[in-house]
């Protein structure tokens, strides 16, 4: 009998673990023994982290798009359709086009939304670098920005590449630096904790380097209304921010399929924070942004997830008690500028060292970003 695999979702952490299932199941492909499917929505492959240099004039949009089938192995079964359900008790996919898929293992793995509309006046009065269309009209706006204030303000958590934020101010405050307009420019940065950043050692780092660089910081600010006639963001605090150009990183949502499913609430999938399996459902996983695990939403999470995932997959197809887990291994890298960076690595329940930002360290970071499309192959 073939065990059929799903994964649901094109992104970082679904290609990455189909990639590894035809490395790791290659004998059980030969014979027969089993099949995958990705399932994606979208035929190309989105690396997100090239939208932070897309506003900056750094990267284009079309630097972060590969065509999905160019990074898949030859093994598996490319589907672009959308699921619109998952029935985990016939464990049966019914597809946006019609169809309806079985599966023996299923992987979730579609990350997460923007819903900027769940804020009154973000959409028409705000910008962000979260996505394509998003991060060009930024770069729009900031190639005709010379003097204002600036604020970027990060409404709700969890979100994507949390250090992305902290990334944007800096590296605009060099940018601006650079063209001799910093002093006609003020920055502001919200967050809406009592720190600048949800991991307390990169919180401190990033409140020093603010103050250093007269970069306004304020937290515990929630933003619940945006003002885009008179240009005031209003948090419900009850404080005010009045702005000439406001980078507001939208709320973001999990994926309704979770809780038609009964998954998880509001989105967001429940799983074991070591082996990502569902507490809800038998022989469902879920890797990425999705899973609701107690680590960043990060790309660096994703991969990791998506090796330990292979990894059991391989074992239960092969009649294997599974042993590899997740232990919430990132590795970040944090533009400081535009160009120097630092760099933090850290599992669950540590707290990562910043190193001191370094020209290496950045260039380091764009290294990575050009061998993306090798790791996204499985080959790195």
């Amino acid at each position: 009998m073939t065990e059929h695999i799903v994964v649901v979702g094109g992104g970082t952490g679904g290609t990455v673990l189909a990639n590894r299932l035809a490395e790791r199941l290659g004998p059980e492909f030969e014979r027969g023994a089993v099949d995958v499917t990705l399932v994606s929505d979208d035929r190309n492959h989105v690396y997100k982290p090239v939208f932070l240099y897309v506003p900056f004039g750094e990267k284009t949009v079309a630097d972060a798009k590969r065509p999905l089938a160019d990074l898949v192995d030859r093994e598996i079964t490319v589907e672009i359709d959308r699921v619109e359900a998952v029935d985990t008790d016939r464990k049966r996919l019914d597809l946006r086009d019609g169809g309806r898929m079985t599966y023996g293992h299923l992987v979730l793995a579609t990350g997460t939304g923007l819903v900027p509309e769940k804020v009154p006046g973000l959409a028409e009065g705000g910008h962000h670098f979260y996505g394509p269309d998003g991060a060009a009209a930024l770069r729009d706006e900031l190639a005709t920005f010379t003097e204002g204030h600036l604020v970027l303000s990060v409404i709700g958590t969890p979100h994507m590449c949390p250090a992305a934020p902290v990334e944007f101010v800096l590296m605009a405050d060099d940018w601006f630096r650079e063209r001799g307009l910093r002093e006609d420019v003020e920055i502001t940065y919200t967050y809406p904790i009592q720190r600048a950043h949800g991991i307390q050692s990169i919180a401190d780092w990033a409140s020093t380097t603010f103050e250093e660089r007269d970069i306004r910081l304020e937290t515990f600010f929630n933003a619940d209304e945006v003002d885009p006639d008179a240009g005031v963001l209003h948090s419900m605090e009850g404080k005010e921010l009045d702005y000439d150009l406001l980078v507001g990183i939208p709320p973001h949502a999990g994926s309704d399929l979770v809780t038609a499913a009964g998954l998880g609430d509001d989105g967001w999938a429940d799983v074991d924070r070591h082996t990502l399996e569902s507490p809800h459902a038998e022989d469902v996983f879920v890797v990425g942004d999705l899973a609701d695990v107690p680590t960043s939403k990060a790309g660096s999470v994703a991969h990791y997830e998506a090796g330990t995932v292979a990894d059991r997959l391989a074992s239960r197809v092969r009649g294997q008690v599974p042993t590899a887990t997740y232990d919430g291994k990132t590795v970040c890298f944090i533009e400081s500028g535009m160009d120097e960076a630092t760099f933090v690595e850290f599992e669950y329940g540590t707290q990562p060292t910043v190193r001191a930002p370094s020209k290496p360290i950045h260039w380091a970071k764009l290294g990575y970003n050009e061998s993306y499309w090798l790791t996204a192959r499985g080959l790195l």
